[in-house]
């Protein structure tokens, strides 16, 4: 079998495109090994001193991360602090359970109750917990809870990765990513293309040899113990790649990208200040969306005013005259924030998030727009709400930041009203388009996608009905892009659609001409709109 198994291809789907050559490192949990049980106060002091360790963990990791990284990372912090749920696993402790006992059981009851939800968000957290377990245990039985350390450039093996062990892993030196079930949606998926790491999902089953990898992120295959002519080819395609990549590079440095004699617009998508020290952000038309997640991750409780007021600025400084959209806080759904959200929603995705849940806690929703109408006298700002379903939420929002900006300049405080506008993420929205009176717009097409398709965008068994050419989603799409053609009024997507090569042709046919991308993707679809207009590409 392991003869037999030398110069094997595995194939999946593309995840993150790019290539990876180096040795083969599984990371799969390992929380198998002896323990020997204290006292009963042992066994109590050790699994308290494990939750802070676990706990001052995924804080640093989420004040790395940033974004919308941080946000998932809250779900385990919150765990840990539900006392309810600590305090039954402290009882079966006293009772004689040892620590790592009591913990294994607790929260392998509270999978397999996630497990057998039908909401599909609950189901898509089972990961979340199952990566909270193993760090506990494995914290309890001496190994520190941290990832092991893997060879640069490594090829990481594993079933799947929660993103707290994306975070914990070195990339800097390369490497790329394998999994052998895992989504092409999923927020491991989304940091992986965030930082130009090959990914490829839904391998299947790997046999537990293989001590050199190929990693194709643009064909999906892995290759094990390759023989000298799979090395050959795959350096050969790894080579057309990074021609391919040098000569976008070339492509960014022209002032502008058209198709057919009509300019198109690309921006990029920022989660937290520091991603515009990505070389190729120089070369952006603005920045089509500026996450402020991040802001909500910090360690301290919620952002105030002067925090988030130097955090909008700085950008604002650094575009120069170039617009800025800012998104406000996205906070529920599969991002939940202690003191701010709303617990024990049944289905959150549908619930009080977005727009819905700034409205709702107009304290915390005003602390920001005074941040950002102070902002907005540096630069072109422009602010959107997110997870708008009617007009009346719109101008709730547009009301209520009007009002802060008339307190500000009555204090003496320089301040304005940036342009409003709105993310088009929910069907209704996209259905009833022209009855919002906003100054531009912004599709959401991750959101979008989830709710037309009913499919839950973190939920690998759900990856192949997660298709961004949907006929119905293309519909919506065009729906939006031809009203603010008429109307005269901006329209630009933002979700993972722009910045995929492949539904460039489709969004340019459905009226799309201004785009937000990853910083990391701007060279690749700027070429590829270059190659869609000098070859035609398009019907």
């Amino acid at each position: 079998m392991q003869g037999g198994a030398a110069g094997l291809a595995f194939r999946g789907r593309t995840a993150s495109i790019g290539f990876a050559h180096g040795p083969l490192v599984r990371v799969d949990a390992g929380t198998n090994g002896e323990r020997i049980a204290g006292s009963l106060v042992e066994e109590a002091l050790d699994l308290r001193k494990a939750i802070d360790a676990a706990s001052g963990q995924i804080a640093e990791l989420a004040a790395i991360a940033g974004g919308e990284a941080a946000q998932i990372l809250e779900f385990q912090v919150a765990l840990l602090e539900d006392e309810d749920f600590i305090e039954a696993i402290f009882t079966a402790i006293s009772e004689g359970d040892a620590a790592d006992v009591a913990w294994r059981s607790a929260l392998d009851e509270q999978i397999a109750d996630y497990n057998s939800a039908e909401d599909e968000y609950l189901k898509a957290r089972c990961s979340d917990l199952a990566d909270l377990r193993d760090r506990i245990i494995s914290i309890l039985r001496g190994g520190g809870g941290e990832a092991p350390k893997i060879p640069s450039g490594a090829v990481v093996c594993a079933d799947d990765l929660p993103p707290s062990r994306f975070l914990e892993i070195d990339w800097s030196a390369g490497g790329g990513l394998a999994l052998l079930r895992g989504s092409p949606t999923s927020h491991v998926a989304m940091l992986a293309r965030a930082r130009g790491i090959p990914m490829v999902v839904q391998l299947g089953a790997i046999p537990e040899i293989g001590a050199t990898a190929l990693l194709d992120g643009e064909g999906a295959t892995l290759e094990l113990d390759p023989s000298a002519e799979q090395l050959r080819l795959f350096e050969k395609r790894r080579e057309i790649h990074r021609k391919s990549r040098a000569s976008a590079r070339a492509i960014l440095r022209r002032p502008t990208a058209s198709w057919r004699g009509e300019r198109i617009k690309l921006l990029i998508n920022i989660q937290r200040v520091e991603d515009l020290d990505h070389a190729d952000a120089q070369y952006a038309d603005g920045i089509g969306l500026m996450r402020t997640e991040f802001l909500l991750a910090e360690r301290g409780g919620l952002p105030d005013e002067e925090t988030q007021y130097r955090a909008y600025a700085a950008v604002l400084r650094w575009a120069d005259r170039r617009p800025v959209t800012i998104r406000t806080f996205d906070a529920g759904g599969d991002k939940p924030v202690p003191g701010f959200t709303i617990d024990g929603e049944a289905n959150p995705f549908l619930g009080v998030r977005g727009l819905r849940l700034c409205l709702a806690r107009p304290e915390i929703f005003s602390v920001q727009l005074r941040a950002l109408a102070r902002a907005a006298v540096h630069g072109d700002l422009r602010v959107m709400f997110p997870m708008v379903t009617a007009p009346d939420e719109f101008e709730s929002g547009r009301k209520l930041f009007a009002e802060i900006v008339q307190r500000l300049q009555a204090e003496g405080i320089a301040a304005m009203l940036p342009e409003l506008g709105i993310m088009v993420e929910v069907p209704a929205a996209a259905l009833a388009i022209a009855t919002f009176k906003a100054s531009f717009f912004s599709i959401g097409s991750n959101d979008l996608a989830q709710y037309v398709l009913a499919c839950d965008r973190s939920n690998g068994a759900l990856a192949p009905l997660m298709d961004p050419l949907h006929p119905a989603l293309l519909e919506l799409i065009a729906r939006t892009a031809e009203h603010g053609r008429r109307a005269g009024t901006s329209v630009s997507l933002c979700g993972d659609m722009a910045s995929d090569p492949r539904c460039l042709p489709a969004l340019l046919k459905c009226g799309l001409r201004e785009l937000s991308v990853n910083a990391s993707a701007l060279a690749q679809i700027k070429q590829t709109i270059d190659r869609l207009s000098s070859g035609g590409g398009l019907g």
